[in-house]
């Protein structure tokens, strides 16, 4: 399987999942401003909206939307313990945590935070509405170390790839003392610091 994919960009996520459930993944990445890949190919011709990721199947199906990728792959290994198992009640749990990551972080960080010509009043909108989402992640766990419970699963994988935006887009970590532990644990596990070294996001040891 080959996963089309950009630095900094939510595209970290499903290379996370892929790592922590040891499934092998070709990288392919991809350069956003100009929409190419590194062939020069036009990226378009892949996903004619422009964004990543996207996984390409080995029989050339490609499938998008990182909510969408981070299960199947999660899926295809179950005994990882990455996503419980569909048509359950903690299924369900576990989607209603990527819709909220998907709706409520990544689409408050994106575009607003990454376009300055936005204006300041759109951002600063945007900024006080992450600080309420990050409170209500804050307040959970206070209950439990991980998102949907006691296990890490792709909705953490989520999470961490984009509550890692702070760091250059200037969101305040300090009022939440768990939601930063959260993180580091997360980015201390073998298998995010493999994700992070191949998107370029962390030296080689």
């Amino acid at each position: 399987m080959k996963l089309y994919y950009a630095t900094h960009t939510c595209s970290l996520s499903p290379a996370i999942v892929a790592a922590e459930a040891g499934i092998p993944l070709e990288l392919e990445k991809v350069d956003l401003a100009t929409h190419r890949l590194a062939d020069g190919d036009d990226y378009k011709a892949i996903n004619p909206l422009g964004y990543v990721p996207v996984l390409e199947l080995d029989d050339g199906e490609r499938l998008t939307e990182g909510a969408a990728i981070v299960q199947y792959l999660a899926d295809l290994k179950p005994q990882s313990g990455l996503a419980p198992p569909a048509g359950t009640r903690e299924r369900v749990r576990l989607q209603q945590w990527l819709n909220f990551v998907a709706s409520e972080l990544h689409k408050s960080f994106s575009p607003w935070l990454f376009h300055p010509e936005v204006g300041s009043q759109a951002q600063a909108y945007s900024r006080d509405r992450l600080a309420a989402r990050f409170a209500f992640v804050e307040r959970r766990l206070e209950v439990s170390p991980y998102l949907n419970g006691n296990t890490f699963s792709v909705a953490d994988a989520y999470c961490f790839t984009i509550v890692g935006w702070s760091g250059f887009t200037g969101v305040d970590l300090e009022p939440y003392p768990r939601l930063r532990s959260y993180l580091e644990r997360i980015a201390d596990r073998p298998a995010v610091r493999e994700a992070m070294r191949a998107h370029g996001l962390r030296k080689a040891a």
